[in-house]
């Protein structure tokens, strides 16, 4: 595995450091890339970034991950995280390890991140060749998390800033904090029909409790291309990390690629 390397990204006191790693495809190929942008509170070590790092090794493609400021081995405070603060650090990452188009593979959050990435890429040389979304959870400050929150709650994130929240995912509650609410605001995707300009293919677990496999289709009514694809793991929790979810996942990229 390749050792990390760091890109500082913003400036002043915004400034932070990101670690990310890259793997470079068989020389001369001109198959598109990975780029695997993950979830909330994920990073680029678990298990699908890291079965896809195996996989493009052996199959000679490339793979760029990177873990958000807040995550993993980068720097910064996860509470100060926002989604626009993630995104930016994901297009630093992409403008620094490619030169061309590659395939966004975002997982939960990082389905979101990867939409907003290629709706910023669009008409560039780095506009993505396709994406595949694992769970995608555009939107899911507002309709995951704040829509269903008991009022108590709501309020002491206005009033005090965060709010822990439990999680199956951790034995520590994640900081759900009002900067996080309120920036997520700006980048909604599901009011409206959202153009990404290439293929898309969804793998969407219908026994997911964190994003429930309604909200993948109401993603999929949004899209504007013709050029998508569904795939619903009838009994696929949130993480889809089993064997038989992970073959599927290659599936998708080789498909598109």
């Amino acid at each position: 595995m390749p050792d990390p390397l760091f890109l500082d990204v913003g400036e002043g006191i915004e400034r932070r450091r990101i670690a990310w790693r890259h793997q470079a495809g068989r020389p001369g190929s001109t198959r598109p890339g990975l780029v695997w942008l993950g979830g909330f509170r994920s990073d680029m070590l678990a298990t699908k970034a890291s079965h896809l790092a195996e996989w493009g090794a052996q199959a000679g493609r490339a793979v760029t991950r990177l873990d958000y400021s807040g995550h993993g081995e980068s720097g910064g405070r996860f509470e100060d995280g926002t989604i626009g603060r993630w995104l930016e650090e994901a297009l630093a990452v992409i403008a620094a390890a490619t030169d061309g188009p590659s395939i966004l593979v975002g997982s939960s959050m990082g389905g979101w991140i990867a939409l907003l990435a290629a709706r910023r890429l669009a008409g560039t040389p780095r506009a993505p060749a396709g994406l595949v979304l694992i769970a995608p959870a555009a939107d899911f400050t507002e309709r995951l998390m704040w829509a269903g929150f008991p009022e108590a709650v709501k309020r002491q994130i206005m009033e005090q800033g965060s709010w822990r929240r439990p999680s199956a995912y951790s034995d520590e509650p994640y900081p759900i904090t009002r900067g996080l609410i309120e920036e997520g605001r700006r980048h909604l995707l599901l009011d409206a029909s959202i153009a990404v300009g290439c293929p898309v293919h969804i793998l969407q677990g219908m026994a997911d409790p964190d994003v429930p496999w309604p909200h993948a289709m109401a993603l999929v009514e949004r899209l504007s291309t013709d050029a998508v694809t569904t795939t619903l793991i009838k009994d696929g929790d949130h993480r889809l990390s089993r064997p038989q979810d992970l073959a599927k996942l290659v599936e998708a990229i080789e498909e598109i690629a």
